[in-house]
């Protein structure tokens, strides 16, 4: 596993890091695969969307704040209610396949880092899978691909 270490600046954002993650994977050497992404924070999350026009990125945001204001009477005590719900919308965890040592994408799509109660330092944790290779399909004989 490897750590990607992100700074957001922000108390709510979106950053791609798509470039970060393809790093990850050229320096693994695996061809073709599945990149597993996590993140490990309660009020930030993952998500793929488009990354080719900044425009989506502000109108996500500007939605989540309509759709979960910031102090609109939440139970929880700390002043984040909202940072939880709208990490909790994008989710932990993205899987990628990985083809020719590339991340797979549809057209114009890139990761994003979701920042809910910035500005923090924060971490992406990025595991590579290789592909495996079934024997007896149907009969739960698996084993490891070899290089």
């Amino acid at each position: 596993m490897e750590k990607i270490s992100i700074r957001t600046s922000q108390r709510i954002d979106l950053l791609d890091i798509t470039d970060k993650i393809q790093s990850v994977v050229a320096k693994s050497k695996i061809k073709d695969g599945i990149c597993f992404l996590f993140c490990p924070h309660t009020t930030a999350g993952l998500t793929i969307n488009e990354n080719a026009d900044p425009s989506v990125r502000w109108d996500i945001i500007n939605t989540l704040n309509k759709l979960v204001p910031a102090g609109a009477g939440y139970s929880h005590s700390e002043g984040n209610a909202d940072s939880h719900i709208k990490s909790s919308l994008f989710g932990s965890s993205l899987t990628i396949f990985i083809q020719d040592g590339e991340l797979a994408f549809g057209t114009w799509q890139g990761i994003y880092f979701c920042e809910g109660d910035g500005p923090r330092s924060r971490e992406v944790w990025v595991t590579i899978f290789p592909p495996t290779r079934w024997n007896g399909v149907g009969r739960g004989n698996c084993q490891n691909y070899q290089k």
